[in-house]
């Protein structure tokens, strides 16, 4: 660890305690006796008011009424927060609205030289959504669905809530205990139980019109959801192994309840497991579809023999074109 990010770590470790020691420095960030005592006495020079108590379990406290100082970021934690906000770019996420104040104050913080490198860098890289021709030219506004941060906002308070979601000319109202929120093929989901039919339900966030908490004298404990969804877990009958093409076509399109799980760490092999219902006729031509589309790069596990049938048939009337 270089030493401007070791001191940084340490000022951060030491405001957020009454009281500390040599020795617990030296343990906590593995470092000598001298070179903690150093590092101490360059904290203090930038200004952090520290005093020593002496005595045979004597230490250090940081003095009350007083603030941390200006946080110094090192060349990589520059880059790193940088290309942070370009790669969030086009992605509609919540609380970037105040991306272009946050840019600012950051290149406050900076030196030319770094200033420098962050144009470079916005020259060179381009990310999904964007036109190489033309960087600022985004596929999508950056702006989130306007009801994104207020769900957010009403979940850190409460996670059983009314849903109200506009289907067609209809609104409809659905009591849900919220399980997750995320993002998936470039929209925003809410993954819930469903407190009145007693089941999980998926709603896009963009169809969202108002969002308030649920009464509490109607709600299910939270043990009695878990319960009830355990109950409902079906096994696997489709288990595949993906190789990188069949992840990048899985990235493209994939139908919502689908998940894999990535195999390695750099994401070139993955696990899909899920439980198709063979005797829904709408389900089984699109996950039959679907296959076809994932391409050859897969090897299956397990796979229904109503699947492999559709599969068979498919394969036969494209074969006789």
């Amino acid at each position: 660890m270089k030493k401007v990010e070791r001191i940084n770590i340490i000022m951060r470790y030491i405001n957020n305690r009454a009281h500390f020691t040599i020795s617990e420095l030296m343990h906590e960030f593995d470092i000598s006796r001298s070179t903690a005592i150093r590092d101490i006495k360059e904290i203090e020079a930038m200004g952090m008011p520290l005093v020593a108590e002496v005595g045979r379990d004597g230490g250090y406290f940081v003095m009350s009424n007083s603030v941390l100082p200006t946080v110094r970021f090192t060349d990589n934690e520059i880059k790193a927060l940088f290309i942070a906000f370009m790669a969030t770019r086009n992605l509609q996420l919540p609380y970037l609205k105040s991306r272009h104040s946050l840019a600012e104050k950051l290149l406050g913080l900076i030196s030319q030289n770094q200033q420098d490198d962050l144009v470079l860098l916005n020259q060179i890289l381009l990310f999904e959504g964007t036109n190489p021709h033309n960087p600022d030219l985004l596929d999508l506004s950056d702006l989130p669905h306007p009801m994104l941060e207020q769900l957010i906002q009403t979940l850190l308070v409460d996670c059983y809530l009314v849903v109200s979601v506009g289907e067609g000319r209809e609104i409809k109202s659905y009591p849900l205990y919220l399980l997750r929120l995320y993002r998936e093929k470039s929209s925003w989901q809410i993954e819930g139980f469903d407190l009145e039919e007693e089941k999980r339900r998926i709603i896009p966030v963009d169809n969202l019109t108002e969002v308030k908490p649920y009464p509490e004298k109607k709600r299910i404990s939270k043990k009695k959801i878990v319960v009830q969804l355990s109950k409902q877990e079906e096994a696997f009958n489709l288990i595949l192994e993906l190789g990188p093409k069949a992840i990048a076509q899985f990235k493209k399109y994939h139908p919502l309840k689908m998940t894999i799980s990535y195999t390695n760490p750099y994401q070139t092999t993955a696990i899909l497991k899920s439980f198709i219902h063979v005797h829904h006729p709408e389900e089984l031509a699109e996950i039959t579809n679907w296959l076809l589309f994932l391409g050859r790069d897969i090897k299956v596990r397990e796979i229904p023999k109503e699947v492999v049938e559709g599969l068979q048939i498919r394969v036969d009337v494209l074969g006789n074109k």
